[in-house]
């Protein structure tokens, strides 16, 4: 039974966090609309879907959903085969109709097999391109979309090359507004008072400090005015009908169409993986540990997405530099998600002129503190200290984030992972030696702290050459934990094989139970149901394995 929550309890540091991620979504869903080819306000719709129906419905209580820009690619060539908007928003509608399916299939536990170190690299590769992608914005070069996360350019150019080429084009009115943000914010992560100051967030003062400055430079004529394509650029509806018609409903006549089913397949398939990977990473980010039901996000992303395609919105998923800009401001529970998408319906109805004053170059330094957090130092040195099998994956996930894309980079350091796991299990989970004593030979087959299913065939081997009239002493002392499947072949060579073959058998170390909880496949996230399944079989068997392996 789900436990009921108080969205109101923590109401101050929630209404904080909220406006702290409505200032950064602002933006980053105007940029993503842009780049997706579509309306400007489907962005904001999608932000706002996302915020308050898709942050009520879900279980998360960091994560905060939105436009994506790993969906850019995927919605332009869609809008352009189409050639038209509400085409492409059917195939959202079923995009949506699939996730809800899927949620009811409970298809979101795939997320439990997705490793620790892997999801780390996902977040520290996340925090790179936000330093690396927002640092021109900072100095006020703009030509790049807000959100773009991409590392190879459509003119061929790529991260790298756009920096060295910022250097022709930095502003100092941006700069001198950005090293003033960033004092700000600074100052309000690391002074006492100003750190208690919950309703008043360090982002909320960097951005009205911007913009007063600029107006400064501006009623002034100093050339270190910011000119207005340097600004947030929202739409400004003149009046109660041009509101009206940015609201597009889906063309259903189109249902027909394989071509829109293709996308809607692709749309619900990519959107539902980030979905769950982000999921991921925001309970790995809650200081308070909680976990989300992935099967219920999946069936809150079909409800949003369902809806944010009838009023004429982008698809969304979990997006993490949402959620991680929610969980530095100090959210506390969902209700800084629902916050967050109640400011920006209210903004863009009534404020848009006034949002349009806001200088890009504040909001980039807000988000490069965000991608400091998520990739800073410590992250690296703690993978690091684990050993190669933790911090190669780790870093090599983090690498391909930066260099492909969120879904390239984790595929590959799941494989790295798995193939590390394989080739861990395939060594042999024991050590083997025979030892001259008077009353004969005595062979000793010492255990590993891990034997899994895995090594059941070596195991099998080594038992199978044991010569007849022998003494075997299967000694598991330093074992946490043993597959059933070879506890299973233990018992089989002791209760058969072995008096049989008049080979003395003697078990050591053996328990009822194995500590479970210390296993190095829990700490990267294999199913805790596979544990529990065989801690559970093995107390069912616990009086036979009791009078099998006396001394």
């Amino acid at each position: 039974m789900t436990k009921k929550i108080n969205l109101f309890a923590n109401l101050k540091s929630d209404f904080a966090s909220g406006l702290v991620v409505f200032l950064v979504a602002l933006p980053l869903c105007l940029g993503i609309a842009m780049a997706s080819g579509a309306p400007l306000f489907s962005g904001i719709i999608a932000g706002v879907i996302g915020g308050i129906v898709v942050g009520y419905l879900s279980q998360s209580h960091i994560s905060v959903s939105g436009p994506a820009a790993g969906l850019t690619a995927i919605i332009l060539t869609a809008i352009t085969d189409f050639g038209a908007f509400d085409v492409f928003l059917l195939s959202v509608f079923i995009a949506g109709l699939i996730q809800l399916a899927l949620g009811f299939l409970k298809a979101g536990s795939i997320s439990n097999y997705f490793p620790t170190n892997v999801i780390e690299g996902m977040l520290a590769g996340i925090g790179i391109i936000i330093i690396l992608k927002q640092l021109p914005h900072a100095f006020g070069y703009d030509a790049d979309f807000e959100g773009d996360q991409a590392f190879i350019q459509n003119d061929g150019s790529n991260t790298f090359s756009f920096l060295f080429d910022l250097l022709n084009h930095i502003q100092l009115g941006a700069v001198v507004i950005s090293l003033v943000s960033l004092v700000i914010l600074i100052s309000w992560d690391k002074i006492s008072f100003l750190k208690n100051l919950k309703l008043v967030p360090g982002a909320l003062i960097a951005v009205i400090a911007g913009v007063v400055l600029n107006e400064i430079f501006v009623s002034s004529g100093s050339s270190l005015a910011i000119a207005k394509e340097h600004l947030v650029s929202l739409p400004v509806p003149k009046s109660f009908d041009e509101f009206k018609s940015i609201l597009i409903m889906p063309n259903f006549a189109a249902v027909t169409n394989p071509q829109v089913w293709i996308v809607a397949v692709t749309i619900a398939i990519v959107a539902s993986i980030e979905t769950l990977l982000c999921i991921e990473a925001a309970d790995r980010m809650d200081v308070q540990k909680r976990y989300t039901n992935t099967n219920v996000e999946l069936r809150a992303q079909g409800i949003g997405n369902i809806l944010s395609s009838l009023l004429g919105g982008l698809p969304m998923t979990s997006v993490v530099v949402r959620s991680s800009a929610n969980n530095n401001a100090g959210a506390k529970s969902k209700m800084s998600a629902i916050i967050h998408g109640v400011l920006l319906l209210i903004s863009v109805l009534s404020i848009p002129t006034i949002l349009n004053k806001i200088p890009l170059a504040t909001l980039a330094t807000v988000l490069i503190l965000v991608g400091y957090k998520l990739a800073k130092p410590a992250t690296f040195l703690h993978f690091w200290e684990k050993g190669k099998y933790q911090f190669v994956p780790f870093i090599a996930t983090l690498v391909f984030v930066v260099a492909t894309d969120l879904l390239k980079g984790v595929a590959l350091g799941i494989i790295i992972s798995i193939i590390f796991v394989l080739r861990g299990n395939l060594k042999r989970a024991y050590s083997f030696k025979k030892e001259e004593y008077e009353d004969g030979d005595v062979i000793h087959i010492d255990l590993a702290q891990e034997v899994s299913f895995l090594n059941k065939a070596a195991i099998k081997l080594t038992l199978s050459e044991i010569p007849e009239n022998s003494k075997v002493i299967i000694n598991a002392h330093d074992t946490e934990y043993i597959a059933h499947d070879v506890l299973d072949l233990i018992r089989e060579f002791k209760e058969t094989r072995a008096v049989d073959e008049n080979i003395k058998v003697k078990l050591k170390g053996f328990k009822k139970a194995y500590q479970l909880e210390n296993s190095p496949d829990i700490n990267n996230h294999v199913s805790i149901e596979h544990y529990y399944d065989v801690a559970k079989r093995a107390l069912v068997k616990k009086e036979v394995i009791k009078e099998d392996f006396k001394n």
